[in-house]
């Protein structure tokens, strides 16, 4: 996963549990596309200061990934859905004769995660 998408995706799930200066900080260099000097001169801090306090929020939001485990999870989840959807559009097709059957067993599987979630 590129870094961008990384971080943009944990920023989704644990966003808010960061400060409101790494928040804002987050959305105007990821989001918005604000270079670390363009960031700086509005907040009137230093290019560095912007830097640093990116990193803490990347590291906090990584910290958070590790303990939680919610992008991962969402990440698999996606994925199954995406596989179901696959092997129904083959069973419509013809190409998959057990499409449905294995879509319910991957079903069930997301059903079975989100029990244990």
């Amino acid at each position: 996963m590129k870094e961008f998408h990384k971080i943009n995706l944990l920023y989704d799930f644990y966003g808010s549990l960061l400060t409101e200066r790494q928040q804002n900080f987050i959305e105007l260099y990821y989001g918005d596309d604000l270079s670390l000097g363009e960031i700086a001169e509005q907040f009137d801090v230093t290019r560095q200061a912007v830097h640093d306090t990116l990193k803490r929020a990347e590291q906090t939001l990584g910290t958070y990934e590790e303990k939680l485990g919610l992008v991962d999870k969402f990440s698999k989840e996606y994925r199954s859905i995406e596989e179901a959807l696959h092997l129904i559009q083959r069973y419509q097709t013809g190409l998959e004769p057990d499409g449905l059957e294995k879509t319910k067993e991957i079903l069930e599987s997301i059903l079975k995660n989100r029990q244990e979630f």
